[in-house]
């Protein structure tokens, strides 16, 4: 089960995410072997991958010489995988990066055992579905562990490793250095749903639309106060148009499901109105922002006090789901934050932003919400109130 230089990588997943996985592998010093169910998927992945490292010569930061070595290094399943799996018979780690369907995913990775040795190590890409569930589908289940990457794979850092409970402890630490030597940033998360990131972001999007639907404020004035208040990149309308608002209400759903119908995870009627309408974003043209030819962008209030309000608000939530990811015990402090900053960009890490703005006064931001909602959603973490009653700090 020890990853090292030598170890041949399987890809099963020719998209977006599978092949920036192959081409992170690859230009590690990986031989990788890359595959898709779908007709054309590897020519495609193919085409993509030969871009990428163009891109990369044409701005000087690889010789064509090393660009055209890590092209030779990726060997293409030109045709498409069926429940022959033997391609990846000599891979000693295989990464299955494919639809965000469970039952799918299970189906590969009982194929996949049968066709691989019985050290390798059998990983998934998934973002919220259930390690424990996808191990299940295995004989050797002791060698599956989560690897999720962030799109692009080639250009973010951060990698969730999300062992499940019965995970060999050699399989996590080896994973973890691997992702290491990958130059990645590797954090260690538990097996629950949505993990690190999709956990703990999940309030950005959900109280802003919450927001919005209350009339607080516009789509447009709520982006402007998270960006230029705030200091975030982007604002949660913006970026959920961005990602997609099928994927953004499709994520947000599978983790309030998964949390037993958490009420802090509740989807949005808003979002789901937007999806069957086909307003999906920048992809489909409109979206919360109105993407075609000729449209204003909305003017937003410029007005501090309101923007500041909004800022208040969900900052508070997002502290409180990363207090509360660590009274769980889903990742460390320092995971946490590493996640958060490298992962999705935040400004700062949350829970060092806790500690700037002082415990006692975002506990009092939740306190007041909680009072005037009288909503489980705006329920402190025990954690967080215990530490104001104990005058204590994150990282002391």
């Amino acid at each position: 089960m020890p990853l090292d230089n030598e170890t041949l990588i399987g890809v099963i997943g020719a998209g977006a995410m599978g092949s920036g996985i192959a081409q992170v592998a690859a230009a590690a010093g990986h031989r990788v072997v890359l595959g898709d169910a779908a007709q054309g998927a590897t020519q495609r992945a193919q085409a993509k991958i030969g871009k990428a490292m163009d891109r990369e010569v044409a701005k000087a930061r690889m010789s064509r010489n090393a660009a055209d070595e890590v092209l030779s290094r990726v060997e293409y399943q030109w045709e498409p995988l069926g429940d022959d799996l033997s391609a990846f018979r000599h891979c000693g780690l295989v990464i299955e990066a494919v639809v965000e369907d469970i039952e799918i995913k299970r189906s590969i990775f009982r194929r996949l055992e049968g066709a691989v040795s019985g050290d390798a190590v059998l990983a998934t890409n998934t973002s919220s579905l259930s390690i424990t569930s996808l191990a299940a589908a295995c004989q050797r289940s002791d060698r599956v562990i989560g690897l999720h990457f962030f799109n692009p794979a080639p250009v973010m850092p951060l990698v969730e490793v999300v062992p499940w409970v019965g995970s060999d402890p050699l399989v996590a630490s080896s994973a973890y250095a691997l992702m290491q030597r990958w130059r990645k940033t590797p954090v260690l998360a538990s097996d629950t749903p949505g993990f690190i990131v999709n956990r703990i972001a999940r309030p950005y999007y959900g109280e802003a639309i919450r927001m919005l639907e209350e009339r607080v404020a516009d789509v447009a004035t709520i982006d402007w106060a998270m960006t230029e208040l705030g200091g975030f990149r982007m604002g949660p309308f913006e970026l959920m148009d961005f990602i997609g608002n099928d994927v953004n209400f499709a994520v947000t759903r599978s983790v309030f499901e998964a949390f037993f119908y958490e009420p802090r995870y509740r989807p949005s009627l808003t979002q789901q109105r937007l999806v069957e309408a086909g307003f999906l974003g920048k992809k489909s043209g409109r979206g919360y922002y109105d993407y075609r030819e000729g449209v204003a962008r909305p003017e937003p209030n410029r007005e501090r006090n309101l923007g500041s309000l909004i800022v208040e608000r969900i900052l508070a939530m997002l502290i409180n789901e990363a207090v509360d990811a660590v009274f769980i015990n889903v990742a460390s402090p320092a995971d946490i934050d590493l996640a958060m900053t490298s992962g999705v960009n935040y400004p700062k890490g949350l829970l060092a932003w806790a500690n700037e703005i002082g415990l006692e006064r975002v506990l009092g931001w939740l306190d007041r919400l909680h009072g005037e909602y009288g909503e489980d959603r705006y329920r402190p973490s025990p954690l967080l109130r215990r530490m104001v009653r104990d005058g204590r700090r994150f990282f002391e």
